[in-house]
């Protein structure tokens, strides 16, 4: 969730405070994982409450559709189900489908899709820096915090050093495209550890300098309003009403 997938906005969704973003994300996801898989009607309606809010954020379907590929194993395996699973069989276009694999491949399909949709909607309506300060102001423990806060502030950098090493590599003549060139990257990903590992070393003797205390300073609590969290949680009430319906419906 980090500036990759941030996309800067000045929408209702990118205002809304991050805990309260972080509340709705986690109810969403704890709705889809127990709606009953043969309530199709129900993902439609966690579906339909994505969309809204992709609409309220100003962020087209196809960017989260390019970047759901994350799951494409797991589709994979949802379409080989129905083949594989024992059970009653039905013929289908001259295929025999077992219902219940059927059954179950959906389940990982609907289930793992709306999942990763809604995590990628959090990223891409909510700076990381703000995340961390999100987890901060639901009393997270402190020393996630911290690490989370230290990882985002040196991703950047290491990142940045993996790019100059791979440059360096091209101008001597490294084509990562033969398989020859194993080695040199494989020795190249550990120097990048040792490189990375030494300068944290560094860092956190300077730390401890300027009297680091094994926390970081705590922002300036900014407790979101009453409007704040009917607003954000309206799409997480949407699901566990749809949860509700298609428990009492079973």
């Amino acid at each position: 969730m980090g500036p990759a997938l941030y996309r800067p906005g000045a929408s209702p969704v990118h205002r809304l405070p991050p805990q309260v973003k972080i509340v709705c994300a986690g109810v969403a996801v704890l709705c889809v994982v127990a709606t009953p898989r043969d309530a199709f009607w129900g993902f439609g309606v966690h579906a339909a409450a994505l969309g809204v809010v992709w609409r309220a954020a100003g962020i087209g379907p196809g960017w989260f559709a390019r970047r759901a590929l994350i799951e494409l194993p797991f589709v994979v395996l949802a379409a080989v189900m129905p083949f594989t699973g024992g059970g009653r069989r039905v013929d289908v276009l001259g295929l025999s489908v077992s219902v219940e694999g059927s059954l179950a491949g959906w389940n990982i399909l609907a289930k793992g899709t709306l999942g990763v949709l809604v995590s990628l909607t959090l990223a891409a309506t909510t700076h990381s820096g703000d995340l961390v300060r999100g987890f901060h102001r639901l009393r997270a423990p402190k020393l996630v915090t911290t690490i989370a806060s230290l990882m985002l502030r040196y991703a950047e950098v290491i990142a940045a050093e993996a790019h100059r090493m791979r440059v360096a590599r091209l101008c001597r003549g490294h084509d990562p495209r033969f398989l020859w060139q194993a080695g040199a990257t494989a020795r190249g990903v550990g120097m990048l550890f040792l490189r990375s590992y030494e300068r944290g070393e560094r860092v956190h003797r300077a730390m401890l300098a300027r009297g680091w205390t094994g926390t970081m300073p705590e922002p300036a609590r900014e407790p979101a309003g009453a409007k704040a969290w009917a607003a954000g949680l309206s799409p997480a009430v949407t699901a566990a009403v749809a949860l509700g319906v298609g428990l009492c419906l079973r």
